[in-house]
């Protein structure tokens, strides 16, 4: 496919993915919907691709749905509900990809916006960004693409709560100190920031990596400590017999990069 909404660039091991509306502050649209799908899809083999730096082109990040796009979501329930997963279903691709997702938000990152950040494993944002629920602003519920998922794991239930039942915005420190997001930095810093996180996750296992992002979306779940460990314990045994974790106890030993067999 070739992209229009939004702009893939490969350096190396890390993708950078930009949104790529800017005069309509990165707004979703079903184009942008098709181009995420197929793009988030298609990463599970991708094993030339480690990391995705996700981010928005011009003064916002992303401001939700394009309300001018949105007439499907009100053509009946059949209509509608296709309507509908078009838009969430790239929300389940972002978490069901193997690759972390470092995302860098900055401007408006609401409704839509604000769950592309929930969805990815590490959210860097800057200090004028603008973050609310803002579906249940136009008469529909503040649990959308998401977000009645990814918000109160993110910042316990009552706060989750009263940021889905009124809309309103959260601040930047206030989210960092909640958790929600890592840092919150000036913009031009944003992406040094998530370049330094890529570049430590880049000097760990491929395998080590991806499982350890599998395991974190299954430990989010899991209906006991047991089950979460046993998870952890076949991970492990994976990489060890992989030779992940000989070659990364003899780097330490001689002081060296490690150098990683990731079956290429």
């Amino acid at each position: 496919m070739n992209y229009e909404t939004i702009i893939i660039e490969k350096k190396k091991q890390i993708d950078y993915l930009s949104l790529n509306r800017p005069d309509h502050l990165n707004t979703i649209t079903p184009q942008m919907c098709d181009e995420l799908q197929d793009y988030f899809g298609q990463l599970q083999f991708q094993h030339e691709t480690r990391i995705i730096i996700l981010r928005g082109e011009g003064r916002s990040f992303c401001a939700g749905y394009d309300l001018k796009s949105a007439d499907g979501v009100s053509k009946g329930p059949i209509v509608g509900l296709r309507f509908q997963k078009q838009v969430s279903e790239v929300y389940a691709r972002m978490r069901r990809c193997p690759q972390p997702i470092i995302c860098l938000a900055h401007g408006a990152t609401t409704g839509g916006g604000l769950a592309f950040a929930l969805a990815s494993d590490i959210r860097i944002i800057a200090d004028n960004t603008k973050i609310n629920v803002a579906m249940v602003k136009v008469g529909l519920t503040g649990c959308d693409v998401g977000i009645s998922y990814f918000l109160p794991r993110s910042v316990g239930q009552s706060v989750a709560a009263e940021l889905m039942m009124t809309g309103r915005f959260i601040e930047p420190q206030r989210a960092l100190q909640l958790g929600l997001v890592s840092a919150v930095l000036p913009k031009e810093k944003l992406l040094d920031e998530g370049e330094a996180i890529a570049q430590e996750m880049l000097a760990t296992s491929p395998m080590g990596l991806r499982l350890t992002k599998e395991g974190l979306n299954l430990s989010i779940d899991a209906n006991s400590l047991e089950a979460a460990i046993a998870f952890e314990d076949r991970g492990q045994i994976l990489c060890a017999s992989a030779g992940l974790f000989e070659e990364g106890i003899n780097a330490f030993l001689d002081k060296r990069t490690a150098v990683y067999d990731d079956g290429q």
